[in-house]
């Protein structure tokens, strides 16, 4: 009887089910911090990897952007084509390779990634705060949690076996 009016225990969730609710509420966070620049989490990621890909001047290939987000190359493609149709970056054809297609952010899409990149730190600053902010050491060691779970990036275009490396 005495446990008719005990409180159930607090359930504990797998890793995995706290990881894909901590992704969702990223993502939900990012798009609604972004809905005022008119960009979604996805069309931040490419233009901010462009950004950052792009500050030596050059004009990376769409591989080079999928792989540096982690992206499949044809979802990159479409955000490419997208992004290019609102004037927010060039689409031009490597010179050098008929297959690639080199990406460069528009003055318009330089401007509305640096306000993007601006919002969405703000929301990490944000996010951050309940483990002390961003620069906090339990943030710093949370960041580190993260890549140690994240391992090395594959490689994204691995030699056949038997090929010289």
């Amino acid at each position: 009887m005495y446990r008719e009016f005990m409180a159930p225990p607090e359930p504990v969730h797998p890793h995995g089910h706290l990881i894909w609710r901590l992704s969702l509420r990223w993502r939900v966070a990012v798009d609604r911090a972004l809905t005022s620049l008119g960009l979604t989490h996805a069309q931040y990621v490419a233009l901010s990897s462009l950004s950052a890909l792009s500050a030596d001047g050059g004009a990376p290939s769409q591989r080079v952007l999928a792989d540096h987000t982690g992206l499949e190359p044809l979802y990159v493609s479409k955000l490419a084509r997208g992004l290019e149709a609102t004037g927010l970056i060039v689409r031009e054809p490597d010179p050098a390779d008929t297959r690639a297609v080199r990406l460069s952010l528009t003055p318009q899409g330089a401007e509305v990634t640096a306000r993007s990149v601006d919002v969405v730190r703000q929301l990490v600053a944000q996010l951050l705060e309940p483990l002390g902010g961003a620069e906090s050491p339990r943030a710093q060691q949370f960041r580190e949690d993260l890549s140690t779970l994240l391992g090395p990036d594959p490689d994204p275009d691995p030699a056949p076996e038997g090929a010289a490396p």
